[in-house]
């Protein structure tokens, strides 16, 4: 089955456009997407699809990605003319797409554990070179004022100085930069300064969520995030396969919640803030997490060690929960809980992979 044709992802794109989202502010507009086929950037598509087939939301998509092969299995809207897709590798030095754009959202990045070892150029250069290419042609040949999301990551406040329960946006930990694993959370946090180079020099008008780990039924087959693992193994019904000692405790956020709340940034927040997408509904240990995925796909959890390669990956944080406060300030708040979501997932993937 189709995604778009279960009722549990009707449902999620049903809540995501009734949450209060200010649609007002997309009304009439041209919304380009860099990394349209990943977890998040495919629910967004979908989204806004959404709100313009079901709900008269005037808006044109325009997808960007590396292949389309791969843009026409996981995006079914080629024949609508509200949508349109540019196969593009924004990461390429001088990269533009070709369509002007009111709003534009930079979701490209490598965004798990085996692609930051075996590519790690590539997960530098769509955080850093990939942003300045979309920043350059938003400003330079871009609908006038277009408006600008980065999203960005928990991975930028690095380990937890042992001196916060929780990350506000403030936040800086330590991040040691002479290592392969650093090239994801530097170029995030290079990235974010780059934004504020475009707005202090150039003018550009950009918002910034920090988003946690996320999960979903648009989860790729080959994301490697813990998480992921976790998920993949239940919907096949195996044993779910915790890699260490499972303390860990992270922020986690359904799909449907993460882009309701990139959305409500974009729309309700502040330029140049950068925002926490998260809740403390979503904080949880690692291992709780394995049982919690495990119960859900009606399987148990058992230990294994990571191969060098997955250990290359590897995350060194232990605790990066995040302080939402900013953003529930503004009204956001997530409409599933952890096990709404988490059994979801399992669902919608067991039907629609």
């Amino acid at each position: 089955m189709n995604r778009l044709d279960h009722p549990l992802y009707q449902e999620d794109l049903d809540c995501v456009a009734a949450c209060g989202i200010d649609w007002s502010v997309l009304d009439g507009s041209t919304v380009t997407i860099s990394g349209a086929t990943g977890m998040v950037g495919t629910f967004l598509v979908d989204v806004l699809m959404h709100e313009a087939c079901k709900d008269g939301l005037d808006v044109r998509v325009v997808a960007l990605g590396r292949n389309e092969t791969k843009a026409r299995k996981r995006l079914p809207y080629f024949d609508d003319p509200r949508f349109s897709f540019e196969e593009l590798d924004i990461s390429v030095p001088g990269a533009r797409p070709k369509a002007k754009a009111d709003v534009f959202v930079h979701l490209a990045s490598a965004t798990h554990p085996r692609a930051y070892a075996t590519q790690p150029i590539g997960t530098i250069t769509s955080n850093v070179m990939g942003l300045q290419n979309l920043l350059d042609y938003a400003l330079d040949r871009a609908a006038d004022r277009a408006s600008f999301v980065f999203a960005s990551s928990v991975e930028v406040y690095g380990q937890n100085r042992g001196d916060v329960a929780s990350f506000d946006e403030s936040y800086c930990g330590y991040i040691n930069c002479n290592t392969l694993r650093a090239g994801y959370p530097e170029s995030k946090r290079l990235g974010e300064a780059l934004c504020q180079a475009y707005i202090a020099e150039r003018g550009a008008r950009v918002w910034v969520p920090r988003l946690p780990r996320i999960y979903g039924p648009t989860l790729l087959p080959s994301d490697t995030k813990a998480l992921s693992q976790f998920l993949h193994k239940a919907v096949a019904g195996e044993n779910v396969v915790l890699k260490s000692e499972g303390m860990q405790e992270f922020s986690y956020l359904y799909v449907a919640d993460a882009v309701a709340g990139l959305l409500w940034v974009l729309t309700l927040g502040e330029p140049g803030l950068a925002y926490n997408v998260a809740d403390p509904s979503g904080d949880i240990k690692l291992r709780d997490l394995a049982g919690l995925i495990a119960q859900a796909g009606g399987s148990g959890v058992v230990f294994e060690l990571p191969d060098a390669v997955e250990r290359a990956g590897f995350s060194t944080a232990t605790k990066a929960l995040m302080d939402g406060s900013r953003l529930r300030a503004l009204g956001w708040k997530p409409m599933y809980t952890f096990e709404d979501g988490i059994a979801r997932t399992v669902e919608l993937l067991r039907c629609c992979s």
